[in-house]
């Protein structure tokens, strides 16, 4: 699936453990990570494994949520607006929207839980607190998921089905979730080192959530570009000749002709698919300067693509693109960036994620 065509980014932020979208960037800059030792399974303890929760949040979840709460102030601007109308669509994506309810329910048996659990549930609840009208459309594709409501969104748009388009992308830890990559031996004590070649992999996991405001028209930012595949080769695995990488850029690649780009990439910590990528932007956008940033801020699952979105917006717009947080060499290719540099001289930015399922997503985003 793709849309060509650009459409305008006039609005986006993003709210991760490090604080909004400028003061995350300012932080990636400086190397902070946000990433701490955390039993996995909160107050059931478990292995201490890297998460990045929101200040004062912890795993297991409240009454009501602790990530409502947090999504507020990020999403305060839009209330009433007449979001949620015919021409002004609203697109929720995640991957477990309010599930970490729904294993406090289990839990304790507390059925005022199990109104934030669903994602039905936990819609209803954003949608009610900020005035939101009922036009809106849900998207779940593991860590491709926000891409898949930006994607939704610009069609809209472009086939003239709306004026202006709202995409929200949240995703919240809780032991359900973290208990489960902790069984498929990829969260462990480990650090993440995104793109960098040593023994042994590791992810981290992160709070995240974020919104993005399209437009025809309107906004200094244009995504000229995007792309989403399904290579359908495995649930976990990626085909070993990296094909499905090449496939999704193949179409960013001939757009960008002529551009000078650097690539924010989804760079989780794990070793082989860290490999296959890497590989894939060097073959697709020769010399192009390659960055993750997820050493920091943990991988947020279905919300990073526009988390990230958010971040690589405020990096074109101040001129200064955070490296590689956590990864020093030997990397799998010599242009991941393991320090902060100043992108004024670029044109634009790749932005990509991937997924379980074997999804591939990738934008292009340029100053207009």
């Amino acid at each position: 699936m793709d849309a060509t065509g650009s459409i305008r980014l006039a609005a986006c932020d993003c709210l991760t453990p490090l604080g909004n979208a400028a003061h995350t960037h300012a932080a990636l800059l400086a190397g902070t990570r946000a990433l701490h030792p955390t039993p996995v399974l909160g107050r059931d303890g478990g292995d201490s494994v890297p998460l990045a929760l929101l200040p004062g949040r912890a795993l297991d979840e409240t009454v009501p949520p602790t990530w409502l709460q947090a999504m507020q102030p990020l999403l305060a601007p839009l209330a009433g607006d007449g979001w949620g109308t015919a021409r002004k669509p609203v697109c929720f994506t995640s991957s477990n929207f309010g599930v970490g309810s729904l294993h406090a329910f289990r839990r304790s048996g507390d059925p005022a839980h199990a109104a934030y659990g669903t994602p039905a549930a936990s819609i209803e609840q954003i949608r009610h607190t900020l005035g939101w009208g009922t036009h809106f459309a849900i998207f779940s594709h593991a860590c491709v998921s926000a891409h898949l409501g930006l994607l939704h969104a610009t069609r809209m748009i472009q086939a003239g089905l709306a004026d202006s388009a709202l995409v929200v992308s949240y995703d919240f830890l809780s032991p359900f979730v973290a208990g489960g990559f902790h069984s498929l031996k990829i969260l462990n004590a480990d650090l993440p080192a995104p793109y960098m070649a040593r023994d042994t992999g590791s992810i981290g996991l992160g709070d995240g959530a974020a919104y993005a405001v399209l437009t025809r028209d309107q906004g200094a930012l244009s995504i000229m570009e995007q792309h989403l595949h399904n290579e359908m080769y495995h649930f976990t695995a990626n085909r070993p000749d990296g094909a499905g990488f090449a496939t999704a850029l193949a179409p960013l690649a001939h757009a960008a002709a002529g551009r000078r780009l650097w690539v924010k990439g989804h760079g989780t910590g794990t070793l082989e698919a860290g490999r296959l990528e890497a590989h894939a932007f060097a073959l697709a956008f020769p010399g192009a300067p390659l960055v993750g940033w997820k050493g920091s801020l943990g991988h947020t699952l279905g919300s990073c693509g526009l988390v990230e979105l958010a971040l690589a917006a405020t990096a074109l717009q101040t001129g200064q693109t955070p490296g590689t947080v956590g990864t020093s060499a030997p990397t799998f290719t010599d242009t991941v960036a393991t320090a902060p540099f100043e992108n004024r001289a670029y044109d634009g930015v790749v932005c990509a994620s991937n997924a379980f399922g074997g999804a591939h997503a990738a934008l292009l985003l340029c100053h207009a």
